[in-house]
């Protein structure tokens, strides 16, 4: 008894997204470990989440295989992934924030953490450490909270123990079973030959030009469109007509699926208020343009998505654009279901192939589940033609209380950017997966993978259900027959593991090896040749433009339709934001490829940059550093070399932070290392700064004028002696352009001698 009610005292002490974490890690947050786990209890925990799991229906196999045992598994359990789950420690961090403020109040801040964390070495607060098995007896606790009739499984404060998946309407919403009803008034749809979903979908493609498109290189022509500005056009195939933007758009000229005719003018009314020229057009105009690449199939990269001006109106675009796509080929099936059931004996039945080797026809990846949120509630007000007559929606309660959030975990005096507000709204859990079934008036959440039209997920989330080769239990066959993809906000992913987008494109539109109870004679010969990647689409939305990013749209996309990319190059660049007077030095460092160019900058910098800031009247020198290698490279050399200096990394705790901060603004600590990582999930503002040296360019542009403004906070008359060193390659065409603009770029391009700019602060 003492035992547990020692565990309940210690449920209590618990925040609630630490319980959170609890329940579905089965261990506390790294962040707040404080002795080491023992390897059997990690062991007995996740065995027992294993034994849980296999209690759940076969048709969720491939949800449900996530939770077992694997090396994966056990990194993941151990890592601390990203600050997303630290909402609740913000507060305290916001109060370090305010007691910079003033220096006494700095100082009794410093030396209080100072004392907890004295007889370490500062390095160590950079690698999470495991945890004690303490979390034991409260699991136990957790589950006796439940078998006292407690309903945790969708409250947001604890989350979920195992992953759940809606067995119970399997019939309801089987393609297989069910018929087109008359009244849908789509039953004639599969005969309009104009209509962009059966052009595509229909065309028969041969061995000649598959050949063609795996050999030869793309074409490409450019058009320049009203709102999009520069376009891109490519192809492999013979020259397509070139698209010309529609000046204005009729609903029932874009072969809308009958009822989004109706409800897609009231659900975009929000955005239509704030266009400058009111039209009768139900788009706006940016809208208008994106949707008339996405309805002719052509895959897109669009890289100027912005969280504060355009967001939601591209995420209501994108998702018109797959509901529609799915509305038409479920109705095709349904009306198909109807002829082969009438049909007489002996008819041709390859006049019926119309679906792939498995149902999920659209895979939308989002960074955090709050986006996964609004997606869902953009789909339901899409399908509600008015308030009477509302859709079914199963599990409803349930997805609220999952991916939404409890506006009291927000502490109420954060001082942040807008646009950080803007992309950290909600709950930014990074981890998560969900299968999304419609079948004419209704809406399945959590329907299993294999019964699913829309499978909605993070990369997180989506990577450790394809697992990793090796590993016994791993799926990726959902994904054979995608025939959309949408990839938004594309560079939160390089803030978080990219490699998780490139392990998606990798599994994507293979064979599966298992046939999952398909009707062979009702499958597209396209997915029976294995030409499905030739046919998917591809939307891509991102916030910039990035090698990493453009890789993915040149390398993993091969859609017979073409590709179209918006390239428009930025005129004036984030430094005519900058407030303070300030020289930027540029200096140009030579590398004979891209892959010799890392090795060449940081000999560069230790050769050429660092030993001018080694005297000490060049102390409080902020090294602002993009590549978390880089930093750990820099950080071994600083210690090797015995350097003054402190880090702040993605991964160093809250005390070491305030700690680091104080001895750099004290002037105790002559260097500070500073992750981008850390700046875009945290967004301090770091005082004392008089010298900054770019390692690299940011990833941001917008975070080249943040941190030189940084500057501006300790106002104490040195402005003159404040300086600015940046190292750039002629590799880093993208990210210059966006810091100084295309003119300056190119002519930094072309000289190889360091380049000085001097910005007053009216630039």
């Amino acid at each position: 008894m003492g035992k547990r009610r020692a565990g309940r005292e210690l449920l209590r002490s618990l925040s609630k997204k630490q319980k959170k974490h609890l329940r579905e890690f089965g261990e506390e947050h790294p962040f707040y470990d404080k002795v080491s786990w023992e390897r059997g209890n990690i062991t007995e925990q996740l065995k027992v989440r294993s034994e849980d799991s296999d209690k759940s229906s076969a048709e969720s196999d491939s949800e449900t295989e996530v939770e077992q045992v694997s090396g994966y598994h056990k990194l993941l359990a151990t890592l601390k992934t990203s600050p997303e789950s630290e909402s609740e420690e913000e507060e305290d961090e916001s109060e370090s924030d305010e007691a910079e403020e003033s220096e006494a109040e700095m100082d009794s801040e410093g030396s209080q953490e100072t004392a907890e964390a004295e007889g370490g070495e500062e390095d160590k607060n950079d690698v999470p450490e495991d945890e004690e098995g303490t979390t034991d007896t409260a699991e136990q606790i957790l589950s006796q909270e439940q078998a006292d009739g407690t309903d945790t499984s969708c409250d947001p404060h604890h989350g979920v123990i195992e992953e759940f998946t809606d067995v119970k309407h399997e019939s309801e919403f089987s393609l297989e079973t069910n018929f087109m009803e008359e009244e849908s008034g789509d039953c004639n749809a599969d005969k309009r030959d104009s209509n962009p979903f059966k052009q595509h979908m229909d065309k028969e493609l041969e061995d000649k030009e598959i050949e063609k498109m795996s050999a030869l290189p793309k074409t490409s022509s450019q058009s320049q469109w009203p709102r999009l500005g520069q376009l891109i056009f490519s192809s492999t195939l013979e020259k397509h007509k070139t698209l010309k933007a529609d000046k204005e758009v009729d609903v029932k000229q874009l072969h809308l699926h009958k009822p989004l005719e109706a409800t897609w003018p009231k659900v975009n009314k929000q955005f239509l208020s704030s266009v400058d020229k009111p039209s009768n057009s139900p788009f706006t105009p940016l809208q208008r343009e994106l949707f008339c690449i996405m309805n002719s199939y052509r895959d897109l990269f669009y890289p100027e998505r912005n969280a504060l001006t355009n967001g939601e109106e591209i995420r209501h675009a994108y998702c018109l654009h797959a509901l529609n796509h799915v509305l038409k080929a479920n109705a095709q099936v349904l009306s198909n279901n109807a002829k082969r059931r009438d049909r007489k004996p002996g008819t041709d039945t390859d006049d019926y192939r119309d679906q792939g080797l498995t149902r999920p026809k659209v895979l939308m990846v989002v960074p955090f589940r709050e986006c996964a949120l609004r997606v869902v509630h953009t789909f339901i007000s899409l399908l509600e033609v008015n308030d009477k007559k509302k859709i079914d929606v199963s599990n409803k309660k349930r997805f609220k209380g999952e991916f939404g959030s409890d506006p009291e975990e927000k502490p109420p005096n954060l001082k942040r950017p807008e646009d950080y507000e803007a992309i950290f709204a909600g709950n930014i859990d990074d981890h998560f997966r969900i299968g999304v079934a419609i079948l004419q008036k209704s809406m399945r959440l959590y329907a299993p993978f294999y019964s699913s039209d829309i499978i909605i997920a993070s990369p997180l989330g989506i990577r450790t259900v394809i697992g990793a080769e090796g590993e016994k239990k791993r799926d990726f066959d959902f994904l054979s027959s995608v025939e959309i993809l949408i990839i938004d906000q594309a560079d939160i992913y390089l803030m978080q593991n990219w490699e998780h987008v490139l392990h998606l494109m990798k599994h994507i539109n293979l064979l599966p090896l298992d046939s999952h109870g398909v009707d062979f004679s009702r499958v597209r010969m396209l997915n029976l040749n294995n030409w499905s990647k030739y046919y998917r689409q591809t939307l891509l939305f991102s916030a910039l433009q990035d090698p990493q990013i453009n890789s993915v749209f040149n390398k993993h996309c091969f859609n017979y339709a073409g590709q179209v990319a918006v390239r428009n190059v930025p005129l004036t660049g984030s430094i005519s934001h900058i407030v303070v007077q300030l020289p930027h030095v540029f200096r140009r460092l030579e590398a004979e490829s891209v892959t010799s160019v890392i090795d060449a900058r940081f000999q560069f910098f230790i050769d050429k940059v660092l030993p001018e800031y080694r005297d000490a009247i060049m102390s409080h020198t902020l090294i602002y550093i993009p590549s978390y290698f880089d930093y750990v490279r820099l950080r071994n050399y600083f210690k090797k070399e015995d350097l003054n200096f402190t880090h702040i990394c993605e991964y160093t705790k809250k005390a070491a932070v305030c700690r680091a901060r104080r001895f750099f603004l004290k002037g105790e600590k002559q260097f500070l290392l500073f992750t981008e990582r850390f700046h875009f999930y945290k967004r301090y503002t770091i005082k004392g700064i008089r010298n900054l040296i770019f390692y690299e360019l940011p990833t941001y542009s917008h975070f080249y004028s943040e941190i030189c403004n940084m500057l501006k906070a300790t106002d104490n008359g040195v402005d003159a002696t404040w300086t600015c060193t940046v190292l750039y390659s002629k590799y880093d065409a993208q990210k210059l352009a966006a810091v100084v603009g295309i003119d300056r770029t190119a002519q930094m391009l072309q000289s190889k001698k360091s380049v000085h700019l001097f910005v007053t602060g009216e630039n």
